[in-house]
């Protein structure tokens, strides 16, 4: 991307610019569902090594790190919820630091400032409409990441750190793109598009974990409360739409490192960790790959 001089934000690509004009003049939630079918379709046995094994070199897919073999995967979509072999990511020892909950590019961190995120240069958004809620002012100046994951990457959500599991919201909203060019072009799209939010207690504080969903299937299951999605097996992009919100009494206890929630094709993640409760660790830049269960973040001194 270029940075706009004129105003002083970044834009995307005339091709970027051009695909978001088109998506904007379709139905993108009935698209979504239709690529969703077809990314359920089985795949005879014989094909799968050549199918999914290339499609994994086409995107740069680490199948040395996936539970199974091309072979095992019966379509593309079992295949983007590929659960990793064992041991091949570790915590840190140190229980109180707060990890990354997925594998991917973290591509923003820093402070909500006056309620608000940077989405991109020049876009900023408020944490209330990403929250869906009123209730995101102990949030106001504590630390947020947004970390974007690519087709080539593992796509199950974890705790990132032990706590409590008090309530899950389910979002309606838009299917757009959330790769480079449409958080560039789109204001407000981490708080537009559907998504699914998580308030966990922790022992440093709350947190808040956003699953954003995006063009291209649209879908995101709860491991937590796999019975929130039904027969389907998810909560998003549904017709009839999923309930709004749930409190769970007591609350979910998690531990670090749990599967909490998983993408059917890719999106991104925001995490929101309280004011007053933390600190980036030393070196941490945005614009990196990070890894899940990486240390992101320890309680002050």
């Amino acid at each position: 991307m270029a940075d706009s001089t004129r105003t002083g934000r970044s834009r995307a690509s005339w091709g970027g610019r051009l695909l978001l004009a088109l998506l904007s003049r379709i139905p993108r939630a009935v698209a979504s569902r239709g690529l969703g079918r077809l990314a359920d379709a089985e795949i005879p046995r014989p094909l799968r090594p050549s199918l999914i094994g290339g499609f994994a070199r086409v995107v740069g897919a680490r199948m040395d790190e996936a539970e199974r073999p091309p072979a095992e995967y019966g379509s593309l979509n079992s295949f983007f919820v590929r659960r990793l072999a064992p041991g091949v990511r570790q915590w840190p020892s140190d229980a109180s630091l707060v990890t990354s909950p997925a594998d991917g590019v973290l591509t923003r961190l820093g402070t909500v400032e006056d309620g608000r995120l940077v989405q991109a240069k020049g876009r900023r958004y408020s944490a209330a409409a990403l929250l869906a809620s009123e209730e995101a002012g102990c949030f106001h100046g504590g630390l947020y990441a947004t970390i974007y994951l690519a087709p080539r990457h593992y796509h199950r959500i974890h705790a990132p750190v032990a706590g409590r599991l008090r309530s899950a919201s389910y979002v309606p909203g838009g299917l757009f793109p959330v790769n480079a060019a449409a958080v560039a072009e789109i204001p407000d799209l981490l708080a537009t598009n559907e998504r699914v939010v998580c308030s966990i207690m922790g022992g440093g504080g709350r947190i808040a974990l956003v699953a954003v969903g995006a063009y291209n299937v649209g879908r995101i299951s709860t491991a937590f409360d796999p019975g929130w999605g039904g027969e389907e097996g998810w909560v998003t992009n549904r017709r009839p739409p999923s309930e709004r919100r749930r409190t769970y009494q007591p609350a979910l206890t998690i531990s670090r490192g749990d599967e909490i929630m998983a993408f059917h094709l890719g999106s991104c993640v925001v995490m929101l960790l309280e004011r007053g409760s933390h600190e980036w660790m030393p070196g941490l830049t945005a614009g990196r790959e990070i890894r899940l269960g990486e240390a992101l973040a320890r309680p002050f001194p």
